[in-house]
């Protein structure tokens, strides 16, 4: 950052993201996705690596298709200089790596004659990373030991001049990359340079994803074979001996949830374990928060926070139905002077194993958690246990349901104070990233972890959307109503907790 100082220019990292998964996302370059102040992505990032964007950055997509520049390079190289000489911190996201293909070179001749620092983040490359997620190694000791890559795009107004019979010379793995407009071709170019057409080949479909889809044959039928399939691009084309591996070595596609898409809506910044969990089973996952978490700016509110604050010692027990409640209850008593010691005289309640995690980070051990993590539940709880006289402070949303005061209130020995001390609100900034994701078809599953979600979702797409077609995993029987209640097909998992939404997962 010293560059910036001293020159009062921006900076640009040239950065690879890699072949589509967000598992195989450098940790390099998730943090400068985080840090940038300006994202200039194209076509091949991952979806899961977009979705990985906080919210707030200023996004330019200068994504190209084959055969279409949806922005001209020369363009992009001005976009990078003019973000930088405004003093930005830009991040260049490319797919793959982005000195292979990714025309990385020319964008840095251009900083160069600019006078605009840049860096170089390298990335997994699909030429190793799909063949890799379809059981092919590009190496193997008993096949062959060594593995060449060439680009198969044609270049406006030029013929492509690939050295077919140099390359058939090496009797080594070849791996053609941006090919798939010219597979029949390059198959008669390898078979005219004196390739077997006998020789085991492999097209390789949006590798690293939930489209994920392979087709191997040989040289002499691998035309055919990918037209049969439709294949499309992305893909990756792979030619060698070490494709005859692919059956036998294929793990990804074992995977339980293979070739599932699930969209995330829980709020930015949350616990990731879910979308942790679901990747590790195979399933591509989309994080898209439909709405945020925000304090309590209000002044009637705040005014009411200070004076619950004031007189803790009126309450024997503190109420908790969200982890976000406790980081921000305890976040309040530090901002009015106060800390632990202004509750140490209460007990504990949680609504589910999450909040109580969050209590425990505290050296807080809870002693009320309901058997089923819901708001009816923790209510029941609460009347059953605690004797006449007993006053609860609820610390929780601003738009908290009420069945769990309905519960308490079933006992008349309990008094309480239902005591907001974060609010909710819905996000617009995704709409059209969630409406891309919704449109094309792809999503299997959408997981929501309250019923604000749910809304939020709804919000982004519009009355419109086709919500009937829409599947569900939901947090919790109101979640599921909720859903249910605009159309969505929903299930609810039997427990508000990462296991038993997978279970739920796995099992629909």
């Amino acid at each position: 950052m010293d560059e910036m100082k001293e020159t009062g220019k921006g900076k640009v990292w040239l950065v690879g993201a890699g072949p589509g998964a967000a598992d195989l996302l450098t940790v390099k370059a998730k943090r400068l996705i985080g840090e940038g102040d300006c994202i200039v992505y194209d076509r091949l990032v991952g979806e899961e690596v977009l979705c990985m964007i906080p919210s707030g950055k200023k996004l330019i997509a200068v994504g190209k298709s084959p055969g279409r520049h949806a922005t001209p390079q020369e363009e992009i190289n001005r976009i990078l200089v003019r973000e930088a000489e405004l003093g930005k911190k830009v991040v260049r996201l490319k797919g793959g790596d982005p000195f292979l293909f990714g025309r990385g070179g020319e964008e840095a001749e251009e900083l160069c004659r600019a006078g605009i620092p840049f860096e170089v983040v390298p990335g997994i490359s699909s030429s190793l990373a799909v063949p890799a997620y379809n059981g092919i190694p590009v190496t193997h000791r008993d096949y062959v030991s060594d593995v060449h890559i060439v680009t198969g795009h044609h270049r406006a107004g030029r013929n492509q001049v690939i050295p077919y019979e140099a390359l058939v010379k090496t009797r080594g793995t070849l791996v053609f990359l941006m090919g798939v407009g010219a597979l029949a071709e390059i198959m008669d170019g390898l078979m005219g340079a004196g390739m077997d057409g006998a020789t085991p080949a492999a097209i390789l479909e949006q590798g690293t994803t939930a489209k994920q889809g392979r087709a191997v044959a040989t040289v002499g039928t691998l035309a055919q074979a990918a037209r049969e399939q439709q294949m499309k691009a992305p893909a990756t084309i792979v030619v060698g001996e070490v494709c005859s591996l692919a059956d036998e070595f294929a793990w990804y596609p074992k995977l339980p949830l293979f070739g599932e898409k699930f969209l995330v809506t829980r709020p930015e910044g949350r616990d990731s374990r879910l979308q942790d969990r679901l990747r590790e089973l195979g399933a591509e996952v989309l994080s898209v928060p439909t709405i945020r978490t925000v304090p309590i700016t209000e002044t009637m509110g705040l005014r009411e926070i200070g004076t619950e604050l004031e007189r803790l010692e009126q309450y024997q027990v503190l109420a908790f139905t969200s982890p976000y409640g406790v980081e921000r209850f305890f976040a309040l008593l530090l901002e009015h002077g106060m800390d632990m010691r202004a509750v140490a005289h209460m007990r504990f309640a949680a609504i589910g194993e999450g909040t109580a995690d969050e209590l425990r980070k505290r050296g807080i051990r809870a002693d009320y958690v309901p058997e089923h993590y819901d708001g009816v539940s923790l209510g029941k709880l609460l009347a059953e246990s605690l004797a006449d006289g007993t006053r609860v402070l609820l610390a929780r949303s601003l738009r908290g349901g009420k069945e769990i005061l309905g519960e308490i209130e079933k006992n008349p020995g309990i008094g309480y104070r239902d005591l907001a001390v974060y609010d909710t609100e819905f996000l617009e900034e995704r709409g059209e990233m969630l409406r891309s994701f919704m449109g094309n078809g792809s999503v299997t599953g959408v997981i929501f972890t309250s019923s604000s979600t749910v809304e939020g979702f709804c919000r982004m797409l519009g009355e419109d959307f086709p919500y009937d077609r829409v599947r569900a995993v939901c947090i919790g029987e109101k979640t599921r109503r909720t859903a249910e209640g605009v159309g969505v097909q929903a299930c609810a998992a039997e427990n508000a907790t990462v296991e038993a939404l997978i279970d739920c997962v796995v099992g629909k």
